[in-house]
Order: C-alpha cells, then sequence, then structure tokens
C-alpha cells in the first residue's frame, strides 16, 4: 500500500510540475541524455524503449534514427507536453503507463532507456526486474541513478540484485547522476 501511496505523491509532483519542468530541468536532462548516448549506438531497425519519458526530452535525439521508438510515464501532464514534441516523427508513440507494469511482452525492445526514474520508484528493483523482462535478451539497458539518492555502490548493488551487468559506468563529477550501460547478466 505504502508503495502506491508513492506513487501518487510522484504523478501528483509531475502533473504540478509539467508547465516549468522543461525550464527547471532541461539543461540537467539534457547533459544526462548526451551522456548516455555517447555509450550506445542506436540502428534503424532498433526498438527503443523510454521508460519515464516526461515531456520527451529524448525524442528528438533519437526518433529518425530507429524504428520504433515509445515513450512512457506515469504523468498525464508531462506526456502532454511530450506529445508536441513527437509530432515530427511517425515512429514515436507515447503511452501513460507504470513502469512496474509494462504494457508490453516479453523481450519487445532492442534498447531500453531508464533516464531520472529510479529514485521515483518505490522499489526500484522491481522497476528494473520489469525493465529487463521487456528487454530482449542482447539488448542494452541505459540506467540513470541519482547520486544524491544513491551511493555508486547502492546504485550497482540495485543492478547486480536485478541480474543486469554492467558495460559501462559513467560517474562524471559534472553530472548528478551515474550512468549505467547494462546488459542480461550472462548466467553461468
Amino acid at each position: 500500500m505504502a508503495e502506491w501511496k508513492k506513487k501518487r505523491n510522484i504523478v501528483h509532483h509531475y502533473n504540478q510540475l509539467a508547465s516549468v519542468y522543461d525550464i527547471q530541468y532541461a539543461d540537467e536532462q539534457k547533459a544526462k541524455i548526451e551522456a548516455v548516448l555517447e555509450k550506445v549506438a542506436l540502428e534503424n531497425n532498433n526498438f527503443v524503449l523510454d521508460v519515464g519519458c516526461g515531456t520527451g526530452l529524448l525524442f528528438p535525439y533519437i526518433a529518425n534514427k530507429v524504428q520504433l521508438f515509445i515513450g512512457i510515464d506515469i504523468s498525464r501532464e508531462l506526456l502532454k507536453k511530450a506529445e508536441t514534441r513527437k509530432e515530427c516523427c511517425s515512429n514515436i508513440h507515447i503511452l501513460l503507463a507504470d513502469a512496474d507494469h509494462l504494457p508490453f511482452r516479453f523481450w519487445s525492445f532492442n534498447i531500453t532507456f531508464a533516464i531520472t526514474l529510479l529514485q521515483n520508484s518505490p522499489n526500484p528493483l522491481v522497476t528494473l526486474q520489469e525493465i529487463k523482462r521487456v528487454s530482449k535478451k542482447h539488448a542494452r539497458i541505459m540506467v540513470t541513478g541519482l547520486k544524491k539518492k544513491f551511493t555508486q555502490k547502492t546504485f550497482t548493488i540495485i543492478l547486480e540484485n536485478a541480474k543486469l551487468e554492467l558495460s559501462a559506468l559513467e560517474t562524471d563529477n559534472n553530472l548528478k547522476d551515474y550512468i549505467a550501460k547494462c546488459h542480461f547478466k550472462t548466467e553461468t
């Protein structure tokens, strides 16, 4: 029950913040996005998921480089802002959905982004397991973790507990987040 209360509070917070979100956070988000994109190659046949897409700041960076791009968020008001960013591209679709209950089949996406998501999750491990469920076996999963919320050790333990293996971890002091490039852990 506490998890749903936290989610309701997050929805309310971001619905209230939506009108000024880009003014307040766009520069910070763009710096994270650019750092994340340095670590992942995009291909035109990729199916990409952006979990917690917010106002769609990632859209212009990726839209014309992949086959399908889906952004989901739990905030209806943020998605209204994202709607205006997706107008230029027919391969972008947005959905109102909960990151812990993604409305997709197993193994649907080649690349999954979770930028500025985990600190808003009542249980980051559950969120990562759901992201992993919808990611293909050889997918790249790009995750950020807010340094104010997670220590580097805690962040990597959460990834490890989700059975994700780090390919790269960016700890740049100019960024407020850790940036992790992950893939499925190889079972031994």
